[in-house]
């Protein structure tokens, strides 16, 4: 899930790069899924040959919907964003994934949450403290921290549109833009834990990319009508468009679908806050955005929410797995009195542990 990060940072450079190029952002997301699709067609036929299960109507419409989330209509949203205000201010609003998804996931029954057990209360105090610390992040500043002088600003030269003000009526729009892109996130990590359950991981991941493709194509020739935009050549819109297709979408994507039919979608998204780290440091590294003191105090919240959240899964997946043992032992029709004089908790031996039988 770190890697998954490290991509969803690259994408938003990317993002910045292309539309600092001139390249509509409907039409950017558009590409994406196309070439996503096209990318994951190969491996969804010859992998899961024998092993893809028949189309029902049931999994088409939650590829149609994961397409809708966590394609067409979240990544237009994001996309927007990014060309509204800088890219660590949309990392910082994208720290609401977790606390939307957890909610969401009790809401729906994805996930059940025992607060009264140290697992459950170290999952909610990991969301509060992550959120927290994308707050502090998002509202306060402080003074400006010149770490490092790399005077590399790749938004400075051979740009076709002017880098966007980022006024307070900019900001106020992409954050809304950002907020709804996050929400959209979240019900897409919903949708992704059901359907990866009873449909395998690259034919999902093709159906969504395909019906997202759709979705994207329609929309974008709805509001473009000038086919001139839709030119690719070979500069930053086709290394972006290969870039979020191949890799931010076809690895990325099947990586956090797997993640969260092992671990649960709130398992995947508590990983989001490290993407706000990455991107404050690469945008003032590359884009010449500055970083600030807020962003630095805001980060260690984030950080140690983020390990909460993981400490209070590892709880509760080892007592599940406690409670999963001694019922199939229970169910085997064994008795104290089979084992020796002596009864043993096999629940809490260590592996390797040797078991004393009786002479």
């Amino acid at each position: 899930m770190v890697l998954v990060q490290a991509i969803i940072s690259g994408i938003n450079i990317f993002y910045k790069l292309a539309k600092h190029d001139g390249m509509n952002t409907m039409i950017m997301v558009a590409y994406r899924y196309i070439f996503a699709a096209a990318a994951m067609a190969p491996l969804a036929l010859i992998l899961e040959w024998n092993s893809r299960p028949r189309m029902t109507w049931m999994v088409f419409f939650q590829g149609f919907f994961s397409g809708l989330f966590g394609a067409s209509l979240g990544q237009n949203l994001f996309a927007e964003s990014l060309a509204l205000t800088s890219a660590t201010y949309v990392s910082a609003i994208a720290n609401l994934v977790p606390a939307m998804t957890f909610i969401l996931a009790i809401i729906m029954r994805v996930e059940k949450l025992a607060i009264q057990t140290s697992g459950g209360k170290a999952k909610v105090l990991g969301v509060i403290l992550s959120i927290s610390g994308a707050m502090v992040l998002t509202f306060y500043k402080g003074i400006e921290l010149k770490i490092w002088t790399t005077r590399i600003n790749l938004l400075s030269d051979g740009g076709k549109v002017a880098a966007p003000q980022h006024t307070s009526r900019n900001q106020g729009l992409g954050a809304i833009m950002a907020a709804a892109s996050s929400l959209s996130a979240a019900i897409w990590l919903i949708i992704q834990a059901r359907m990866s359950k009873v449909y395998p991981l690259y034919s999902g991941t093709f159906l969504m990319c395909a019906c997202g493709a759709v979705q994207c194509v329609v929309y974008a020739m709805s509001r473009e009508r000038d086919w001139s935009e839709w030119r690719l050549g070979w500069n930053i819109r086709l290394l972006t468009v290969i870039y979020t297709a191949v890799v931010g979408t076809g690895v990325m994507v099947s990586l956090m679908a797997w993640v969260s039919m092992v671990r649960g979608p709130i398992f995947v998204s508590s990983f989001f806050p490290l993407w706000l780290i990455m991107v404050a440091v690469a945008s003032s590294l590359l884009l010449d955005e500055k970083l600030y003191l807020g962003s630095v105090i805001g980060a260690v919240p984030i950080i140690i929410g983020l390990y909460a959240v993981l400490w209070g899964k590892g709880k509760e997946m080892k007592k599940t797995a406690q409670l999963d043992g001694s019922k199939s032992i229970r169910g085997s029709g064994l008795r104290d009195g089979d084992l020796g004089t002596s009864s043993i908790d096999v629940t809490h031996l260590s592996p390797g542990a040797i078991v004393p039988t009786e002479d």
